[in-house]
């Protein structure tokens, strides 16, 4: 289950408690102090990685905490440090503290951001020795760790977003050119979650079927219209199964624009699906006329051709090293 949005408490370790401690001398009941300080709890960070479903594997977990610090000991030694602690998350996460408002952003793989600091730690009685002080009682506890609940929502990056209708063949075309596997069936919204692929080094992204109304929350929703965002190539899948070609590919048009105008200023490559299913060419060569005079960039192919899924991985190899 793809889960894209998700509120986890967060919780940095607290620092370790000072102590009283004093140095054992023969015939002396007090040889001055000797109790350390207590140790650092462990900061909490995010750390971004490949892994798009992340947040399913969080979905039970209800916070995240790192280890308290150490107490000091005697014989003026301090306690340990705490390790820090990751929280791995999706490249292109975008992290909300709820309680400061404050936004981070994961864009590159290893990318690693500080979300909350831990505690210091209290001072031993040895700290508080001075000249006119020597025999200190004094010891300080360790400082609590800082605590939130952050959201954490995920804008999938991509190279190329595969856009469309249910059931224009973006599954079965992510299938094909990349390694991935996705689900694929001959009924409406298959898709229920993105998959990504790899292209040559360069990553697809499936987006799952839109309809008319998506924007305003209908069929999947403007749930995976956000994901759209942060690819630099959109391919919109037409198929040609449908009666009205044009009328269909303005149908998405209309629905990124309500949703973000931006989206329209993207690279954008019509891509015609199921050319198998019109066994008349010059009828083909018309529908792609029709199109070409609204969108400078379009293709056609059927996953049943060989040729034409390499002519297609050809061309979008040669767009993206542009």
């Amino acid at each position: 289950m793809f889960i894209d949005e998700l509120v986890i408490h967060v919780k940095a370790g607290n620092g370790g408690n000072g102590v009283v401690r004093w140095r054992h001398e023969k015939n002396r009941e007090y040889g001055g102090p000797s109790g350390g300080d207590g140790g650092r709890g462990g900061d909490i960070y995010a750390l971004a990685t490949r892994n798009i479903n992340l947040l399913s594997k969080y979905r039970t977990k209800k916070k995240f905490e790192s280890e308290r610090g150490f107490d000091g000991k005697r014989k003026s030694l301090h306690g340990a440090d705490r390790k820090d602690l990751d929280i791995l998350l999706p490249i292109g996460s975008i992290i909300t503290n709820k309680t400061t408002g404050q936004v981070l952003r994961l864009d590159k793989e290893g990318e690693r951001v500080l979300l909350l600091k831990g505690g210091k730690g209290g001072y031993g009685n040895e700290h508080f020795k001075s000249s006119t002080n020597q025999r200190p009682m004094k010891a300080t506890n360790g400082r609590p760790g800082g605590e939130a609940d952050f959201l954490f929502e995920v804008e999938l990056i991509a190279d190329v977003g595969l856009i469309g209708l249910p059931n224009a063949g973006k599954t079965s075309l992510l299938n094909t050119i990349t390694k991935a596997k996705g689900k694929i069936g001959d009924y409406p919204f298959t898709t229920i979650e993105p998959h990504l692929g790899e292209f040559y080094g360069y990553i697809i992204s499936d987006i799952p079927g839109l309809i008319e109304g998506a924007a305003k929350g209908k069929g999947l929703g403007h749930k995976f219209l956000r994901h759209i965002r942060r690819t630099t190539i959109l391919v919109h899948l037409v198929s040609l199964e449908n009666e009205n070609v044009v009328k269909t590919y303005k149908t998405i048009r209309k629905e990124l624009e309500e949703f973000d105008k931006e989206l329209l200023n993207k690279k954008e490559i019509v891509l015609l699906t199921k050319t198998d299913v019109i066994e008349d060419k010059k009828k083909l060569n018309e529908i792609v006329k029709d199109m070409k005079k609204i969108v400078s960039e379009v293709e056609t192919i059927s996953l049943y051709d060989d040729n034409s899924v390499k002519e297609f991985s050809d061309f979008l190899i040669k767009e993206l090293k542009k």
